[in-house]
Formats: structure tokens, C-alpha cells, sequence
């Protein structure tokens, strides 16, 4: 059974995130899931948009600590949603963390409601959210991201949009926010919205093009760590790790 089903209707494919077993978290399987689904809407000319949604009460817990996806997929994935040729729209009403945000800033359009919540969590394990800096930091305002990458506070959509971390924060029914957007990606020509999104998305790819491989060993190292581990394991155990003071 796929952890990632599909539905398409009037031009807009609608792929969601189906393990809310384990939260919706990055596994090995789902990223590859994902990133097939991905390939697919690339390849089929009925598709004039992708919407990234999810079942349960989280959009997506970040890597799945019990199998995380190598980061070098994780990566792939991450850079295919820039680089898809159709635009791709987040639809959150759940929580988003770690890795999760890294799916959001690689969506052109993502919208969140009043049910949302954020939080980069990886200092608390001692862990970098270092491979999704390439789709978040060229967005995200810079001192925004130094307060919340440092401190894992968790903060609301409203907070979210205003950092430039989703598009819109919405206080009521998120498919009534992003009704206009849908319509807005209906009535647009795909080659228009190909080129248009090849404007937007210039200087993330960049990010991608230059420090994959930097980021791809740092974070390979940090989940490595001692420190790691003791964060993980904390973690999965449910208490605090030995540095907290």
C-alpha cells in the first residue's frame, strides 16, 4: 500500500502523505515514494499543478529517526520539488518539524491554518537542520531563522508566513485560502508557468548547485555524533537529553 496516493482533478494533482503511523516522518520509503510520485506529475501533461498534502494531525514529523532516508536522497527529493517544472503548493493543517520544513520551503506556494504548527527541532537533538538550509535560507527572513533554527521554539502559521516560511497563514479553512491559488495555476499556460517558476526559484537552485555536497557530509557526520545519539535516543525514550541544564 503506498504511502503516498495520488488524486488528480481539473489540472491539479494532489499527492498525500499518508504514514501518520509515525507522523508523517521522512522514511527511506516514503521520500523514495515521494519522489517517484513527483517524477510521474513531471512526466504527465494533464497535470498543470501538484498540491502536497497529509492524513493525521502532522503535515510531516521530519526524518523518520528509526530509518532515516540517506541524506543524499533526502537532498534529491528537496531539489526535484524546486526543479519540477509545475509549480507545487503545500496545503498544512498539522504540525511541521525538522526535516518537515524542508518540504515546505521547496514548495513555491504553501499555506497553513489555524491547526498548524512549526518548530526546527534539530539543535534539541544535537543535529543541524543543514540540508534543508538550501530551500529554506534564501526565503526565510535571516533573523527569523537564527532565533528559530538556534532555539526549537515551536511558533503558529502567522509567525510562519511572516518569516517567509509558508505563503499564507490563513486563521480560517486553508482550502478556502489557497481556492484563489488553485484557480490562479488552472488559468495559467504551462509553459508560462514553467518559465515563470524557473524566475522564482533561480537563486535556491543555486543554493543546491553549491553546497549539496558540504551540507550532504555535515549531516551525515552530525547523525554520526555522540552527541547525536544521545540526543535520538533521549528523544525516543522521552526525557530530556544529559545537556539540558
Amino acid at each position: 500500500m503506498t504511502l503516498v496516493p495520488a488524486a488528480h482533478e481539473r489540472g491539479i494533482t494532489t499527492l498525500t502523505l499518508d504514514s501518520p503511523a509515525n507522523r508523517n516522518a521522512l522514511s527511506a520509503r516514503l521520500v523514495g515514494e515521494l519522489a517517484d510520485a513527483l517524477s510521474a506529475c513531471a512526466k504527465d501533461p494533464s497535470v498543470r499543478a501538484v498540491q502536497l498534502t497529509h492524513t493525521g494531525g502532522t503535515f510531516c514529523a521530519g526524518a523518520d529517526l528509526k530509518t532515516p532516508p540517506d541524506p543524499a536522497a533526502l537532498v534529491a527529493l528537496l531539489r526535484g520539488i524546486v526543479g519540477l517544472p509545475k509549480p507545487v503548493v503545500a496545503r498544512v493543517t498539522g504540525h511541521v518539524r525538522a526535516g518537515g520544513l524542508g518540504l515546505l520551503g521547496a514548495c513555491d506556494i504553501s499555506a497553513a491554518g489555524p491547526g498548524a504548527s512549526f518548530a526546527f527541532t534539530e539543535s534539541r537533538l544535537g543535529l543541524a537542520p543543514a540540508v534543508i538550509s538550501m530551500p529554506l535560507l534564501p526565503r526565510m527572513d535571516p533573523r527569523a531563522a537564527a532565533r528559530y533554527y538556534l532555539t526549537g521554539e515551536r511558533f503558529d502559521a502567522a509567525e510562519a508566513a511572516r518569516t517567509g516560511l509558508i505563503t499564507i497563514g490563513s486563521d480560517d479553512d486553508v482550502d478556502q485560502a489557497l481556492a484563489p491559488v488553485l484557480d490562479g495555476l488552472r488559468r495559467a499556460s504551462p509553459q508560462g508557468l514553467a518559465e515563470s517558476k524557473r524566475l522564482v526559484t533561480a537563486t535556491v537552485l543555486a543554493a543546491f548547485d553549491r553546497d549539496t555536497d558540504t551540507l550532504v557530509e555535515r549531516s551525515a557526520s552530525l547523525f554520526a555524533s555522540r552527541e547525536a545519539a544521545e540526543g535520538v535516543t533521549a528523544f525516543l525514550e522521552r526525557r530530556d537529553p544529559a545537556w539540558v541544564l
